[in-house]
């Protein structure tokens, strides 16, 4: 601080207790002044912060009371704000306080804790079955993990630990303290899997034992540091097995002669963080070492098993797990310990010093190739090469899908977490070296591996640790990269060819729908990954036709979500028309055949995003040829249902887009327009409502093909045609010139229409209209062929006196059809073909008045009368039509007399 800041800190803080500590103050200030004093005497001051010496029992201060009201004001903001940071920071402290050996670390984990388990959420969530958010869920784990190493600390005493165990077991018996595997509703039948699982498997969620977060902690309670063989291994870089060794010992040595550890993995790994965690680096180190020489041996021994069960093991296709508990996703993160033990000790600062430092930091860390201490002098093996090693080997370890949302949740976190650490190393020869040897391994070993080659169905599937291993090993081993991609591509729980000796899941069998999946809850994001593993793939095989074949195969094998193959589809396509060089061939088909498979899997399904995906087809057909273009119109209905392949897959064949695209020469032209015609007579066939007026379209240039076309629309008229579809056909035929052929197709939507009375806004007056002007065009004979027609089907007075004004304005015959002239003669209303036009509209108009009056209220009165205006127009039409509309209104006057007002209005109106 500065002079002014310090002043500020000592004026804030003798405020803040000025009556503790003022008479302190003032003789301090006193003796400052006095320039002989004993503070005077001595340079510098006392820094109470710094903790205590090396000598002195470490102790700090720990103000309680602000611990306390710091958690439960980060608590009760839910996550929110940055607390949760705030709180991994105090969990950071607390890791800090047992490095330094500070008795005060495990006093500040009780107070976390006891406010923890103080949340008023914990009731609330317990009550409502609901599972807490994944940020207070991680905050939970990490206090679990510190337990266990608070728990596991060498150096504690006896009855601090029993004090420990007794508060754990306290909050671990309370309801609401929170589960291990995340999941609160586990009392309850477990929802999502109401089908009962088999019992070989695993047992049922009931009669499982509860674990909270504080249970592996409770379970320390058994382990304790005085094994003599286990303090050999961490007090000595040297330990080595004896010239002649009991029986007993041979155990614990490798052939090498090097000390192995054989305790339950993750509890061994459990030692190293609490070794690592209170301050013993070096003892973390060499149990790290025996652990890892242990893995190694299991490893060799399971690939002698494995060798010899290979034969039987293959044929039957299948496995039992191996192991249940799977190392990454691990409440103890048991990979990740020994991963950050070892590049800990390898780790360099800036001044190119080896550092053991806060892993937190921002700046991405630089190791070095530290040996191995206890290494024979011949070899080079260094504790990063050691780390990437462990990570190889914990992550492609074949393990059982774990319970619960939240549980699948980690596996993915944990496995991210392994990887963005091994991304961080820089790969030398000697970690290349490392990496082939373990992919090695991996997929020569069999079930213990989830790479090997034959897993179990709810094997958690390898498709992210496979593109970083992909990627890592291409520029140095190209061929066991893509052996190793292609062996992870699989994702069995979606692959319905179980074979007989796989029950542990009978109803998992059933179909590749991932809703029969109920357990898996994070299949979404693993299939999205089997995706990115394909692509990573796709983009590096560019320009190498055989091996872009084989992921071809593997993507069409196994991958069963049609949008992601759409993606895939998608990327091949971008990867292979580069806008600054030329077009890879070879992938542009693998595109394609990517999409043709697309359109094969959603063409009986309903796809949101099909519209989409058929223009996309036809984009990349046209970017590999004109033969693709021919292929899939001559293929079109594996592919399309007949309205796409008419409206889009044929319409942008033939666009003259596609010819300029192309450069198409007049043969192509030709094939091309034949394929499309071909298609749009056979999709007329099967769906005529839908495809009639394309296939029309499509077929205008070939005199043949068209009239095959009008025929199918004429014969699919008398069937299942609506009116507006054949009006739409016959305003084309028009259009096109065939008035003759127009005015067939409207006789026969005329036919299929029924206008009620009151239906004078229906959409298809337009159409009505049109269709008497387009028969008076053509001459008397047409119309007097419509009349009866529009008779039949049209009950609206107002249409049909808006048709009989249309047909007295002009004469007919005017639609200039060679051979054909003109009358020139006006139409008389009082004869044939528009004195039944008259009398029909007449008729509706007393039908209309007569259903009107039933149901009339005062507020229609007005609009009723100009209604009646309206007829009398039409009644005046004829000769004797003053007479018949006098007898209408004395026949409404005398009928509706009741209804005094209105025929008062009437009367006043038309007398």
């Amino acid at each position: 601080m500065n002079r002014d800041q310090l002043q500020k800190f000592i004026q804030y803080l003798i405020t803040a207790h000025h009556t503790e500590v003022l008479p302190t103050a003032q003789k301090l200030a006193d003796e400052i002044l006095s320039s002989n004093s004993e503070i005077n005497q001595v340079n510098g001051a006392p820094d109470p912060t710094a903790g205590a010496s090396i000598d002195d029992e470490n102790c700090w201060h720990l103000d309680e009371e602000q611990v306390k009201e710091q958690v439960k004001l980060f608590l009760s903001q839910g996550g929110y704000y940055g607390s949760g940071k705030q709180l991994n920071s105090m969990f950071a402290k607390v890791r800090e306080m047992l490095r330094m050996r500070d008795s005060n670390g495990a006093r500040m984990l009780t107070l976390i804790t006891e406010q923890f388990m103080a949340d008023p959420r914990l009731t609330l969530w317990r009550q409502q079955g609901t599972t807490m958010t994944d940020k207070c869920r991680q905050l939970w784990d990490e206090l679990g993990a510190l337990w266990v190493c608070i728990i596991l600390n060498p150096h504690c005493k006896l009855e601090e630990k029993c004090c420990w165990l007794q508060q754990l077991q306290k909050w671990n018996d309370l309801d609401v303290c929170p589960l291990e595997d995340g999941n609160y509703g586990h009392e309850l039948p477990n929802i999502t899997n109401a089908l009962p699982q088999n019992a070989s498997h695993r047992s049922d969620s009931l009669s499982r034992p509860r674990r909270t977060v504080f249970t592996r902690a409770i379970e320390g309670r058994e382990l304790h540091w005085q094994d003599s063989h286990l303090q050999r291994i961490i007090s000595s870089d040297v330990y080595i097995a004896p010239a002649c060794q009991q029986e007993s010992e041979r155990l614990l040595f490798n052939s090498q002669g090097q000390p192995l550890w054989l305790e339950h993995v993750p509890t061994a790994c459990a030692r190293v963080d609490a070794l690592r965690s209170h301050g013993y680096p070096k003892e973390a180190l060499r149990l790290t070492v025996a652990i890892i020489n242990t893995l190694r041996l299991q490893q060799q021994r399971q690939l002698e098993i494995y060798k010899h069960q290979k034969k039987e093991l293959l044929q039957r296709g299948t496995t039992t797990i191996t192991n249940l508990e799977g190392w990454v996703g691990h409440p103890l993160d048991p990979i990740g310990c020994l991963f950050l033990t070892l590049t800990e000790a390898c780790r360099l600062n800036d001044d190119g010093y080896l550092e053991v430092s806060d892993m937190n930091e921002s700046r991405a860390p630089v190791y070095q190739h530290v040996p191995v201490a206890a290494d024979c002098p011949d070899s080079s093996e260094s504790y990063l090469s050691l780390a990437m090693e462990v990570a190889l080997m914990g992550m492609g370890q074949q393990r059982v899908m774990p319970e619960g949302l939240y549980a699948q949740d980690k596996v993915c976190r944990n496995e991210e977490q392994l990887l963005s650490r091994l991304q961080e190393l820089q790969l030398d020869d000697e970690l290349v070296q490392t990496l082939q040897k373990q992919c090695i391994l991996l997929l020569e070993g069999g079930p213990f591996s989830g790479l090997g080659e034959v897993i179990h169905r709810e094997s958690v599937p390898m498709h992210t640790f496979a593109k970083y291993l992909f990627s890592a090993l291409l520029p140095h081993d190209p061929d066991l990269s893509y052996k190793l991609a292609l062996r992870a591509m699989r994702l069995p729980v979606l692959e319905n060819s179980t074979s007989a000796g796989d029950t542990s899941h009978p109803h998992h069998m059933v179909s590749v729908v991932p809703s029969r999946y109920p357990r898996w809850f994070t299949l979404g994001h693993l299939e999205s990954q089997q995706c990115e593993l394909a692509s990573t793939m796709l983009t590096a095989a560019k320009g190498d036709t055989l091996r872009l074949r084989t992921i071809l195969e593997a993507i069409q094998k196994h991958i069963h979500s049609s949008s992601l193959i759409f993606k895939l589809a998608q990327d091949a396509f971008k990867i292979a028309t580069p806008t600054d060089s030329s077009t890879d061939s070879t992938l542009l088909n693998v595109a394609l055949e990517l999409g043709l498979q697309v359109m094969r899997m959603t063409l009986s399904t309903l796809n949101w995003r099909r519209r989409e995906m058929v223009r996309w087809l036809v984009t990349c057909a046209t970017e590999v040829g004109v033969q693709a273009l021919v292929s899939i119109l001559q293929s079109w209905y594996t592919l399309f249902t007949p309205t796409e392949a008419t409206s889009i897959v044929a319409a942008t064949a033939v666009s003259h887009t596609t010819i300029l695209r192309l450069s198409l020469d007049y043969p192509q032209r030709e094939e091309l327009a034949s394929c499309a015609r071909t298609l749009a007579l056979q999709c007329a066939m099967k769906d005529p409502q839908s495809c009639a007026l394309s296939a029309l379209t499509l077929c205008e240039k070939d005199h043949i093909a068209f009239e095959a076309a009008y025929q199918i629309a004429i014969d699919a008229a008398a069937g299942g045609m609506t009116h507006s579809q054949l009006f739409t056909i016959a305003r084309y035929m028009e259009l096109r010139g065939y008035p003759l052929r127009a005015f067939k197709l409207a006789s026969l939507a005329m036919s299929h229409l029924n206008l009620a009375y009151n239906q004078d806004t229906h959409p298809a007056i337009n159409d009505v209209l049109w269709a008497c002007a387009l028969s008076h065009s053509l001459g008397k004979n047409e119309l007097a062929a419509l009349i009866p027609l529009v008779v039949k089907s049209v009950h609206c007075a107002t249409v049909l006196s808006d048709i009989l004004r249309r047909c007295t304005v002009t004469a007919p015959g005017l639609a200039g059809i060679p051979g054909r002239r003109s009358s020139g003669k006006l139409m008389s209303t009082d004869k044939a073909p528009l004195r039944q036009l008259l009398d029909a509209t007449i008729n509706a108009y007393i039908n209309t008045t007569h259903s009107r009056l039933t149901h009339i209220s005062p507020r229609h009165y007005g609009e009723f009368i100009e209604f009646l205006s309206k007829a009398r127009e039409t009644f005046l039409l004829p000769q004797d039509g003053h007479l018949q509309f006098a007898q209408f209104i004395d026949n409404l006057k005398q009928i509706y007399k009741g209804k005094k007002k209105l025929m008062l209005l009437v009367r006043e109106r038309f007398g």
